[in-house]
């Protein structure tokens, strides 16, 4: 079947509309509610990418002194944490994964995942390093 030939080749990012374009260009004679038709019918659906928007703020944010001047090599554990926070694409929506490392072992010694971001989160993962 071209479709799913068309699909596999977009990585499965082609929805019916591109499909149809793709396989018209191919010289096959199809129309967008067929291959959409058939596309439902196979399950065969467009993963969607999300544009990431971005914020401008009036109000510039408070930069926290530079306490470790650049200085990564630490000789003892537990005197420089440093912490994180990243977000992850899940097909259930976006995890956010706050974690704390020990620059000495370079080992994760307390992490905390959520739907949504806050500051629950951060204290949750410092309060993890904090009674390990």
């Amino acid at each position: 079947m071209r479709i799913k030939e068309a699909y596999a080749e977009s990585g499965g990012v082609y929805g019916s509309p591109r499909i149809t374009h793709e396989l018209r260009r191919l010289g096959e004679t199809c129309g967008e509610n067929r291959v959409a038709r058939l596309m439902k019918h196979n399950k065969l659906k467009a993963n969607i990418g999300y544009k990431r928007r971005f914020f401008k703020s009036s109000v510039p944010s408070l930069i926290a002194d530079n306490h470790l001047q650049q200085q990564f090599v630490v000789c003892e554990p537990d005197t420089a944490w440093v912490a994180d926070i990243t977000y992850i694409k899940t097909y259930e929506g976006w995890l956010y994964l706050a974690v704390v490392l020990d620059l000495f072992s370079r080992k994760i010694i307390g992490w905390s995942m959520q739907a949504n971001m806050g500051k629950d989160i951060v204290i949750k993962a410092l309060l993890m390093a904090v009674w390990r």
